[in-house]
């Protein structure tokens, strides 16, 4: 059975990734092969929420974490509201299936003390590498954006005559970030020395290795864990805890839950609420030491 239509319609209606598409697919079809060998049918059009949940369970039988079976399902879920758009079916079988429990993982940012120890206090190396290096770090925590944003941004996107960064976020959506005169002037720094690089391959890409080519991803983390490992002794360094330390330190320091929300790009405000926990102790700790009736 080909999810060829499905995948298109991802594709050119809903924008999204090629990498996200994949993951659905696979989804799909892993959910379609339980379906052959159990049931001996080959399509999974015509399926009840019974034969559903027996795959749900043989996923957790094997060992699969509820959040990614809980992802898996709603890939299937989207499918079937394909199918109901397309009126290809009458019914969404997963129409009032709930979602496993899964435990919420307290993201941990790194505090501003750590913050300034890697951007005042280490020593980075003037040359290419140095300067780029320093400039991921004062992106990420000055604006936000996710690590696959920070890839694939593009010279045209920097400008810095206006201090503004274009990012393209998630399903194509772009969105302009304002930048601090730091990270400006570290930008300026690294556009000069990326200008002597020689042989440049992805021309226009901003970020580039020593040889020229576009960034990767896991470099990109590599960098991130190996500086913040000399200034925090927090299990988890990444790129997604500075995008977490962004919107926690705007957040202390009393900035507009919507106004975050954009900068991050996310689409709803419940996807940003959940950075507000740390402002929140912030707020019982400042409480507690201000108010009259707190002192003893």
């Amino acid at each position: 059975m080909s999810f060829k239509s499905f995948t298109d319609y991802l594709l050119l209606e809903k924008n999204y990734s090629k990498l996200t598409i994949k993951a659905y697919q696979r989804d799909l079809e892993n959910f379609q092969e339980f379906i052959i060998n159990e049931y001996d049918s080959n399509t999974i059009n015509n399926i009840n929420y019974q034969q559903i949940r027996t795959w749900i369970v043989s996923l957790v039988e094997d060992g699969i974490s509820n959040r990614s079976i809980n992802r898996k399902v709603s890939s299937l879920n989207s499918y079937y509201k394909f199918l109901l758009k397309t009126e290809t079916i009458t019914a969404n079988p997963l129409v009032k299936h709930k979602a496993l429990k899964v435990s919420k993982k307290v993201q941990v940012p790194f505090s501003e003390q750590e913050m300034q120890i890697v951007l005042n206090e280490l020593k980075f190396e003037t040359d290419f590498e140095g300067i780029r290096d320093r400039l991921i770090i004062e992106l990420f925590y000055a604006t936000g954006i996710r690590r696959i944003e920070l890839v694939q941004i593009k010279i045209r996107d920097l400008d810095l005559p206006n201090k503004t960064l274009k990012v393209l976020g998630k399903r194509n959506k772009e969105r302009y970030i304002p930048l601090i005169d730091s990270v400006v002037q570290t930008a300026a720094d690294y556009l000069n020395s990326r200008s002597t690089l020689q042989d440049i391959e992805d021309k226009e890409f901003l970020f580039l290795t020593k040889k020229g080519m576009k960034i990767y991803e896991t470099l990109v983390y590599r960098i991130i864990n190996e500086y913040f490992s000399i200034a925090s002794s927090k299990v988890k360094r990444s790129p997604h805890i500075l995008r977490h330390s962004f919107a926690t330190h705007l957040l202390n320091q009393g900035a507009n839950l919507n106004a975050v929300k954009e900068l991050l790009g996310h689409t709803s405000l419940a996807a940003t609420q959940v950075y507000t926990h740390n402002s929140i102790a912030e707020l019982k700790k400042v409480y507690s030491k201000s108010h009259p009736r707190s002192k003893k």
